[in-house]
C-alpha cells in the first residue's frame, strides 16, 4: 500500500517511516501541513498518517482541506493533543482513527493494518483465491501452510492484484502503489515482474492476465480437462 506520513519530528518520522518500509509499503514523508496539502490534492495515498502540530497548516486543517476534495484516503492522526475536544474535532472532521503520543509502536503498526484492510473492503485478516491465502497481518503468501518466498516488488504486486483479484488493476495504479517520490519504476519493469508472477503463480492455479492498454489483473487458470 501506499502511504503518506506527515510528521515534522525528524526523528520520529524516519523511524515510522523505517518500520512501515519494512513491512513493505510505499512511504513518502513531508513535514509540514502546506507540504501535505499540496501532495495529498495532486497524489493517491491508501493511508495519511497525520501529526496535528505541524508548521506553516495545522494538520486538522490538512485534514478538512482534504475531505472538502473528496479526498478518501484513511487519516490515521497522530498527535500529543489527545484531549477528548480534540479527539471528537479530528474524528467529525473525517480522520479514520486517533493514536495519542507517546504510543507503543506495536499498536501503532496494527492500527495501521486495520485501517488499509478496512481501505481494502477487507473485513477479515485472510484473503483466500486459487491455492493460495494472504495473511494481512504478516504480508505473507502461504499455499495451504507453506510459506511463499516472494521477492519483494514482486509480492507487492501481487497484494495488489490478490486484494483486487478478478478486477482489472491500471498499470499507473500498480507503479503508484509501489513506488513513493524517490522511487523509479519503468512500465516495462512493471511487465517483467508480471511475467516472473506468472511462472511462480501457475503451480498454484492462477496467473496475471493482461487486460490490453489498461492494467492487469489476477485469475485462476483454466481446468485441465
Amino acid at each position: 500500500m501506499r502511504i503518506l506520513l506527515v510528521e515534522d519530528n525528524i526523528a520520529l518520522a524516519d523511524g515510522l517511516s523505517a518500520i512501515l518500509r519494512g513491512t513493505g509499503h510505499a512511504v513518502d514523508v513531508v513535514h509540514d501541513g502546506a507540504s501535505a496539502n499540496a501532495v495529498t490534492a495532486a497524489e493517491n495515498f491508501d493511508l495519511v498518517v497525520l501529526d496535528l502540530n505541524l508548521p506553516e497548516m495545522d494538520g486538522l486543517e490538512v485534514l478538512r482541506a482534504m475531505r472538502a476534495r473528496q479526498n478518501q484516503s484513511a487519516v490515521l492522526i497522530l498527535t500529543a493533543r489527545g484531549t477528548p475536544e480534540e479527539r471528537v474535532k479530528g474524528l467529525d472532521l473525517g480522520a479514520d482513527d486517533y493514536l495519542i503520543k507517546p504510543f507503543d509502536i506495536a499498536e501503532f503498526e496494527a492500527r495501521v493494518r486495520v485501517l488499509l484492510r478496512r481501505q481494502a473492503g477487507l473485513h477479515s485478516a485472510t484473503v483466500s483465491f486459487g491455492g493460495l491465502s494472504l495473511d494481512l497481518n504478516s504480508r505473507a503468501f502461504f499455499a495451504g501452510s507453506t510459506p511463499l518466498d516472494i521477492p519483494a516488488r514482486e509480492l507487492g504486486l501481487l497484494e495488489i492484484l490478490f486484494m483486487r483479484a478478478g478486477k482489472v488493476v491500471a498499470k499507473e495504479a500498480i507503479i503508484q502503489s509501489l513506488t513513493a517520490f524517490d522511487d523509479d519504476i519503468s512500465a516495462n519493469a512493471i511487465e517483467q515482474y508480471v511475467s516472473r508472477l506468472r511462472k511462480r503463480l501457475s503451480p498454484y492455479g492462477l496467473t496475471v492476465k493482461t487486460a490490453r492498454g489498461i492494467g492487469y489483473y489476477l485469475d485462476k487458470l483454466p481446468e485441465a480437462s
